[in-house]
């Protein structure tokens, strides 16, 4: 292109290099010409580092989920390569204090252990960044200008449509446990739920549902285990265990994700229940250690913009700002969920469990209730305890 625009190289048919340019010197035109070979080297040199953009991002969510969002992104900034690391939320959290410094290769840090992400903007790895998208989100999907909630996904049972009719299906967590109780058989070994151990938002789950109602979580959890409870890392470890039979129900599931897998496979079942349904939100913010801030910055404003939340819509992660309109907008949930909608709040009450003794009691307990299983006698009553509210937003 240079090149075309630069009379130096514009030669008619048939004219020699020393007409063109007026018959001088050999070394005259010998030193011109390797000027300007010289400035056509630096240009594309420019030129190639303009369209070598790179962005790179440790995610705790699905490549094969997202993967319209970040084809949409490259689609509009195709001088921007992303790079997508799929990482299981504890891993990524420990991944990124590891190479907190010099060794830091993560541009953007995107998780749904909300806790574990809060924790690191308070201890200030995060870079604050203001834009006409931060602002455009409502005041509960940001805190400082450095932590922004990026989509909106209740919590909910998931199950198998073949081998539990939709009659069977608990509606509350206090129905869970009555069935549990009455049916014990027929969910002998074949119950899943988040392993807290293992996954970062397992335990941000269970430890808000602990919040929402103490006493019928732990006589939920000692239930399950009772039936023999299963635990997975992920998801979609749970999702492969309900589909292929070895679970018939799965407690604490993303309904996101479930409703992906249900649009191919007919098996999945899910229902939000109607006493609470948790509702959390990925949240993303810019490392402040980021090799790539500037690429970083278009990343963050897309995944905030019209044009990436209406795709977070389409692929059932739903939007947190309320001017997206949709099926699967956070206004239609709040609708739909009515009193039911217990959305996780982006503040630092999310540092509440992850104090180590905090965590420690509460994971000891965990284990202890697993461990027990059937010898721990079960108390009928506290199951119909009604659940605390919270303010709404």
């Amino acid at each position: 292109m240079y090149a075309a625009s630069n009379p130096v190289f514009k030669i008619a048919k048939g004219q020699s290099t020393s007409q063109a340019m007026g018959k001088p010197s050999m070394k005259k035109h010998t030193l011109t010409l390797l000027h300007h070979i010289s400035l056509l080297a630096a240009l594309a040199s420019v030129a190639i580092n303009a369209l070598a953009g790179t962005v790179v991002i440790y995610a705790a969510a699905d490549l094969q989920v997202v993967g319209p969002l970040i084809a949409d992104f490259e689609q509009a900034h195709p001088e921007i390569k992303v790079v997508y690391h799929d990482l299981q939320s504890t891993d990524l959290n420990d991944r990124f204090l590891d190479e907190i410094g010099n060794s830091s290769k993560a541009d953007i840090v995107w998780s749904s252990a909300m806790d574990l992400q809060m924790k690191l903007v308070n201890d200030g790895h995060a870079k604050p960044y203001r834009s006409a998208e931060t602002s455009a989100l409502p005041s509960w999907a940001k805190w400082r200008d450095e932590a922004f909630g990026t989509t909106f996904e209740p919590v909910c049972f998931a199950y198998n449509r073949q081998l539990l009719a939709p009659g069977a299906i608990p509606q509350t967590h206090a129905e869970l446990v009555r069935v549990l109780q009455e049916q014990p058989e027929r969910f002998r070994n074949r119950l899943v739920t988040y392993d807290p151990q293992r996954s970062g938002l397992g335990y941000l789950l269970h430890t808000q549902d602990l919040e929402a109602n103490p006493v019928v979580f732990w006589n939920l959890i000692q239930v399950m285990a009772q039936a023999g409870l299963s635990t997975e890392p992920t998801t979609t470890q749970m999702l492969d265990r309900i589909s292929n039979g070895k679970s018939v129900l799965g407690y604490n599931v993303l309904c996101s994700y479930t409703s992906s897998r249900a649009s191919t496979d007919t098996r999945i079942g899910s229902v939000m229940p109607r006493d609470y349904t948790l509702v959390m939100s990925r949240i993303a913010f810019i490392s402040r250690y980021a090799p790539h801030p500037d690429e970083a910055r278009i990343w963050l404003d897309f995944m905030l913009s019209k044009r990436g939340q209406a795709i977070f819509n389409q692929i059932g992660l739903h939007s947190v700002r309320t001017d997206v309109e949709d099926v699967a907008s956070a206004e239609t949930l709040r609708k739909q969920l009515g009193n039911a909608f217990r959305p996780i709040v982006l503040n630092t009450g999310l540092l509440t469990y992850i104090d180590q003794s905090k965590r420690e009691l509460f994971l000891s307990h965990w284990d202890t209730v697993l461990k027990a299983g059937r010898d721990i006698p079960v108390k009928d009553s506290p199951a119909t305890s009604q659940p605390v509210r919270r303010k709404p937003l």
